[in-house]
């Protein structure tokens, strides 16, 4: 019973902190249309200013911020003719819309650039190429944005960018050296988007998955010039030789785009270029936190976690801060979000799973090897969650460990270490009860984790 009660609170207070974030409720806040005047957060402009007004972009969140905005635009814009728009999207969040196009770029819980993301991406540049100084171009973009808008440069196949990409990620590359490769590579990130509009006004609405919110990471800041190219260049350079890219066997014209210094990024005099923050982790974990006082728990945020820190690090440093509320006489909730990274074993004999899964596997093999298995995760709770639905390339968006997944370990008499050693969490955590599904949320904000401790009844 205390399990479900358990369950039943992890469950709301994570829900809480994604439906802060949903993507469609963001934009109708951040979007409104009075009087003939276009209200876009702290911008304004009257309507008759612009002969067209063209959407694109591209996330996890694009379908539900594409929704926000037609609503936010009310009938009376969009029956107007100089509406359109363009998204790149995963299959599973395509939905009709009024005026907005979206493109299935990519499949649910495959997180890599596909035929239909380029195809995508190239109608995308084609499009903004097209836009005058009396259009405005409104760009919405969220986590997944990269994979999802592939435009690779010109002696560069998909092929090419799949393999580096794959490569990366099994090796456990960041996300600011994996963009800083993708966007030597690309003809769209790093600012080509902007460099490609020819729109008066350019404004980007962004739901940040990358803590911090460095705009020219997320989505690897198609609308954002590099600041820095010398920077950007020097880290896709040690990226290439940390992680053996040259020897792969890459064409001369990849290698050389990765390692020679690359032009700034020159954006249309005529260009007004707006980027704006609608939503973040930051956001999604004051939810949670509010919703977990809400139901009665003393609640304290461990702080973030490095990019480059493995999930199983912080799946045992969540673990033990949890074990030091053990003799409270009050429920303890533990908040904080991030996004780890996972290092894949070699694929002949890796599993399923995603870096959430891994997370509260390993935080279960490590309680093991100090408690004993007849009080391991007694009145306690671990869940970690991907707000966007997606963990890795499964059907769920994390996973959680409590006593009821404790007992079905031992009834099946299963080893977690094993798991854990093949990246195979899913199939564990499947075969314990300790999935969490959800469906795609129309959101990425990283990832929202929780740790629940009940009272001990000795104290």
């Amino acid at each position: 019973m205390l399990d479900h009660c358990l369950r039943d609170d992890a469950v709301n207070i994570w829900t809480a902190g994604v439906d802060s974030v949903r993507s469609e409720n963001l934009v109708q806040q951040a979007v409104q249309v009075d009087a003939n005047q276009l209200r876009i957060m702290d911008q304004s402009w009257p309507l008759e200013q612009f002969d067209r007004i063209l959407v694109v972009g591209a996330g996890k969140a694009g379908a539900g911020m594409a929704a926000g905005l037609e609503q936010a635009l009310g009938s009376q814009v969009l029956a107007d003719e100089k509406v359109s728009g363009w998204l790149n999207v995963p299959d599973n969040c395509v939905r009709e819309l009024q005026k907005i196009h979206l493109q299935a770029a990519r499949p649910a819980a495959r997180n890599e650039p596909t035929e239909e993301g380029m195809h995508g991406a190239q109608e995308i540049l084609r499009q903004v190429r097209a836009l005058t100084p009396r259009d405005l171009c409104i760009c919405l973009i969220s986590g997944g944005g990269s994979a999802l808008l592939p435009a690779p440069c010109e002696g560069v196949s998909l092929h090419d960018k799949l393999r580096i990409t794959r490569h990366l990620s099994a090796a456990g590359a960041n996300i600011q050296q994996i963009n800083a490769v993708r966007t030597s590579l690309s003809a769209i990130k790093g600012g080509g988007l902007a460099r490609a509009c020819g729109a008066g006004v350019l404004i980007t609405l962004i739901i940040s998955d990358v803590m911090g919110d460095p705009l020219d990471t997320i989505a690897s800041g198609p609308t954002v010039p590099i600041a820095d190219p010398a920077a950007q260049q020097k880290l896709a350079q040690e990226t290439v030789d940390q992680f053996g890219i040259r020897e792969m066997g890459l064409s001369t014209a990849v290698l050389d785009l990765l390692t020679r210094p690359r032009a700034p990024v020159s954006i249309p005099s005529s260009q007004h270029l707006i980027n704006r923050i609608l939503g973040n982790n930051e956001t999604a974990i004051t939810a949670a936190a509010s919703r977990a006082s809400q139901l009665g728990y003393v609640v304290r945020r461990l702080p973030t976690e490095s990019a480059t820190t493995l999930a199983e690090e912080v799946g045992r440093s969540l673990a033990d801060e949890l074990a030091k509320e053990s003799n409270r006489n009050q429920p303890v909730c533990l908040i904080n979000g991030g996004e780890p990274v996972v290092q894949l074993v070699d694929a002949t004999s890796r599993g399923l799973g995603g870096r959430n899964q891994q997370l509260v596997l390993a935080a279960l093999d490590d309680r093991r090897k100090s408690v004993a298995e007849e009080s391991l995760f007694e009145r306690q709770l671990i869940l970690s969650g991907g707000t966007d639905g997606e963990d890795g390339p499964t059907d769920a968006a994390g996973g959680f460990v409590d006593r009821s997944v404790v007992e079905m370990m031992i009834a099946q008499q299963l080893n977690p270490a094993i798991y854990l050693q093949q990246n195979n969490a899913y199939h564990f955590l499947e075969r314990t009860g300790g999935l969490l599904k959800t469906g795609p949320t129309h959101t990425n904000v990283c990832d929202v984790r929780i740790g629940l401790q009940l009272p001990n009844p000795r104290t």
